[in-house]
């Protein structure tokens, strides 16, 4: 069965709830996604540290409900400058 886009990002921020959460769904059959998560959960951490975060996230719906992911995992840049 597939999973909605929306259950995706529902497991994601509450395991990370500072997460800014892009999903696309590549195929249009609910299995195949595209997700770009942005975290300061990610800063320090090597990019397969960052990837573990999100997989743990989702838990058994990886390779269930979920077939097939394309991630990538951004750290927040930094805020607006105030200026002089």
């Amino acid at each position: 069965m597939p999973m909605p886009a929306e259950a995706i990002e529902r497991l994601i921020r509450a395991a990370l709830p500072d997460a800014r959460v892009e999903i696309q769904d590549l195929a249009g059959d609910g299995d195949h996604y595209r997700a770009i998560v942005t975290s300061e959960a990610f800063r320090g951490k090597t990019r397969l540290q960052q990837h573990q975060l999100v997989y743990e996230a989702l838990g058994e719906a990886m390779g269930g409900a979920l077939h097939a992911l394309a991630l990538e995992t951004r750290v927040p840049g930094p805020g607006p400058s105030s200026g002089p």
